[in-house]
């Protein structure tokens, strides 16, 4: 019985820790738009153009580059 009096304080301690996350959460707008991102993952834009700069390739062919030609052009030594 006398662990109760750690555990007690240590339970209401935590249950403040996050009650205090849930009103950070509130007011940082977490839960803002919450139909949001199940909408944007029901829209197909692979075959959209790139947004402002992003390059010149689409989505889509930016995801069929490998990781090795990713890699290559990141670390790129130009030859004269």
């Amino acid at each position: 019985m006398d662990v109760l009096i750690y555990l007690i304080p240590a339970a209401l301690f935590l249950g403040l820790i996050g009650l205090g996350a849930f009103f950070w959460s509130l007011k940082s707008g977490q839960f803002d738009d919450l139909d949001g991102a199940a909408e944007r993952i029901l829209t197909n834009d692979d075959d959209l153009p790139p947004g402002p700069g992003t390059g010149s390739t689409t989505r889509r062919e930016a995801a069929e580059k490998t990781t090795d030609d990713k890699a290559f052009e990141a670390f790129a030594i130009p030859c004269h």
